[in-house]
């Protein structure tokens, strides 16, 4: 009766370790400050209608980057835990973590860094700014949009449930390998929570990316051709269409490993005509793909920086656009080159090896591109255009080691040392993150009304630029010498320690960077008068976010503009805004549906981790019952008539900042507003009072 009520549950699965306990504690603390405070300050019914329900892609985007902020504070902990390890743990100290629990560290740094870090920020920034920049109101399927991200926060709970049930993460590496993460190796849940994790999350990107390919093709605004997209837009659709590529090939075989685990089929192991290099292949031909997935939209960021900062229109927009579409295109063909060592042949091996050089060509296109693009220009040196500097330092760099590594013979040597994991973190960091943060700092009056703190984002930048030099170029060194990933132990006479305690420096000093990042929003929202954005066009842009107010309104335009060139916001500013002509306006009800349904395949997903039956069939049924429920809903939306939205504009222009909605203040007071609240009840806290609100 217990193992049919309660599967594979028991007393052993509850914290029983330092770091479980302790992990465990951390996030009921935060849940308890969570609830205090919006208990105190009474905003439980404000959150539940105004953020969690909300199908506007502007509050989406904003949750994004709310969760996927927390995980990166949760991924970096981990990445300090394993250099701390590895640069006391030598010769005869074990360090502080023992091996196993180190490899769950490493897999679980990987895992988060990806999965929930990246493509949660990198998601926020489409769901914000695609729909402004090409002239919509909403997106194609605002209800898929909420459903993929209740899925992504579903998969963010999962990849941290080890802390309270089940005591052990995978410890198979970020990707699982198999037969290492074969139910003969690794018997715990870890592996099974890694599998549900990254599989409710690749489905809402999945459902995502659909429905951001569906709103470029089908809702641009009447006479933006595609050969007039912005090109941030064009790099995400290139982003979007690669991942409704290769993620479903990501489900399938998770699938595949689940089915091997838990019904015991042989498809990636040995026995009975299996293949582990069959899930190799599988896995990198979605896991390369993938960092390409990431890296794009963070093109299309340094494109539109670029420009604005530059004074000057794209160098050339069309060999831009084609380097984007020639990036996707051999991104697909690159995969094997993670490795070359399996044996396939020399002819295989070389076609592979051409094709990992054949890609710098379309990167190296876009990179002279926007080199050219500042030649001559008028350029402004703020912190968006710092972290585009930093990443052509590092990705230059990084570039050139790739290049390195797509050579048969050199790859042989360093595929499994930290030469190669040194080259994984250039890209991604000097690509991905630092395009995300130019893209934050770009966009973040847009986004919030305010500007960001430029002199201490300056500080977080050379922090985050010298930390990163510190930190991965002892790597370059240690690959060289022989150190291999994973190493959580070495002998002393291997000379390793002086780079590993570099590398930790260096992880530090990035620590400091993400803490002035913190500071640098606190004190922008604290100096919010002076930094306010009341032109709605702060940095005097091209594309048509900026023709909106700051932030914008919840319908986005008043009147879908008019496109005519490339730059159409640019056009307007010379020739004159023309004259609104509003009409009435179809928007979206708010819906709990996306909530419901992601709950109940959480718990579908945590059901197949611990065996329990009842639980899995209940929860699919749920799925389906509200799906279904769903479906006949024909009353999904509402609509403004033209007669408030012409109030409503009448009162943003008067009175800035902007009505966000058509409701009272009192009812919705803002983010801006809401985080003011937050700061000063932290502030009375630690004065030993509490700060009342209004």
């Amino acid at each position: 009766m217990k193992e049919l009520l309660l599967g594979k549950l028991n007393w052993e699965a509850l914290p029983h370790e330092w770091f479980t306990i302790g992990g465990t504690g951390a996030f009921i603390a935060l849940a308890l400050l969570a609830v205090t405070v919006l208990t105190v300050t009474k905003r439980w019914k404000w959150l539940w209608q105004e953020w969690l329900t909300s199908v506007d892609p502007k509050r989406i985007g904003i949750m994004y980057f709310l969760v996927a902020g927390f995980m990166l504070l949760r991924g970096g902990l981990d990445a300090i835990m394993i250099w701390l390890q590895q640069s006391i743990s030598v010769g005869g100290s074990s360090g502080y973590l023992t091996a196993d629990h180190f490899q769950q560290v490493f897999t679980a740094h990987g895992n988060i860094m990806v999965f929930f870090v990246a493509m949660g920020f990198v998601f926020g920034l489409i769901n914000y700014i695609v729909p402004l920049q090409i002239g919509a109101r909403d997106l194609a399927s605002p209800f898929l949009n909420t459903l993929g991200f209740w899925l992504y926060v579903g998969g963010v709970v999962m990849v941290n449930m080890f802390f309270a049930l089940g005591g052990e993460y995978a410890a198979t590496g970020w990707l699982a390998i198999a037969p290492l993460s074969e139910s003969q190796f690794s018997p715990g849940v870890g592996v099974d929570y890694w599998i549900w994790s990254l599989q409710i999350s690749g489905i809402g990107t999945t459902l995502g990316a659909i429905n951001f390919i569906m709103t470029i093709l089908r809702m641009r605004a009447p006479g933006m051709t595609l050969w007039k997209m912005p090109m941030f837009t064009w790099g995400s659709l290139c982003s979007m269409v690669m991942a409704v590529t290769v993620f479903p090939l990501l489900t399938a075989t998770l699938f595949l490993l689940f089915f091997d685990r838990y019904l015991g089929t042989h498809f990636f192991t040995t026995l009975a005509g299996g293949d582990p290099m069959m899930y190799t292949n599988l896995i990198w031909m979605w896991g390369h793909p993938e960092v390409y997935i990431l890296v794009l939209p963070a093109f299309g960021v340094f494109s539109e920086v670029v420009t604005t900062f530059s004074h000057k229109r794209i160098a050339n927009y069309t060999s831009c656009v084609l380097g984007m579409i020639g990036v996707s295109a051999f991104a697909l063909s690159v995969w094997l080159h993670h490795f070359f060592t399996m044996g396939a042949g020399a002819d295989v091996n070389a076609f592979f090896g051409v094709m990992t050089m054949v890609i710098a060509i379309p990167t190296s296109v876009l990179v002279f591109t926007w080199i050219a693009t500042m030649y001559k220009g008028r350029i402004r040196f703020t912190t968006p255009m710092l972290w585009f500097l930093g990443f052509i330092a590092t990705f230059s760099f990084g570039g050139m080691a790739g290049v390195l590594l797509a050579v048969p013979p050199a790859d042989f040597q360093l595929h499994n040392s930290l030469f190669l994991v040194a080259h994984f973190h250039t890209m991604v960091i000097g690509g991905v993150l630092f395009g995300i943060f130019a893209g934050i700092s770009y966009w973040f009056p847009k986004i919030t009304g305010v500007k960001l703190n430029e002199r201490i984002g300056r500080y977080a930048f050379w922090c985050w630029l010298i930390g990163f030099v510190v930190a991965f170029t002892p790597l370059y060194v240690l690959g060289i010498m022989g150190a291999t990933r994973r190493l959580d132990h070495y002998d002393a006479s291997t000379g390793y320690q002086p780079f590993y305690i570099m590398a930790l420096i260096g992880g530090l000093i990035i620590a400091v960077g993400v803490a002035l990042q913190i500071v640098q929003i606190i004190a922008s929202f604290i100096q919010k008068r002076q930094l306010r954005d009341t032109t709605g066009d702060p940095w005097d842009g091209r594309t048509l976010e900026w023709a909106t107010a700051s932030p914008p309104q919840f319908y986005n335009f008043s009147t879908i503009p008019q496109v005519t060139s490339r730059d159409a916001f640019w056009e307007m500013k010379q020739q004159g805004m023309p004259k609104p002509a509003y009409e009435d306006i179809h928007m979206p009800k708010n819906t709990a549906a996306g909530i419901y349904i992601a709950g109940f395949a959480f718990l579908a997903c945590f059901a197949f981790v611990w065996d329990i039956v009842w639980l899995t069939v209940v929860s699919i049924i749920g799925v389906i019952a509200v799906v279904v429920v769903r479906t006949f809903d024909e009353h999904s939306e509402y609509t403004i008539t033209a007669a408030e939205v012409k109030k409503l504009e009448a009162v943003r222009r008067k009175e800035n900042p902007v009505t966000r909605s058509p409701k009272d203040d009192e009812e919705d007071m803002g983010l801006v507003e809401f985080i003011r609240i937050v700061v000063k009840f932290a502030l009375g806290v630690i004065r030993g009072k509490l700060w009342r609100t209004r």
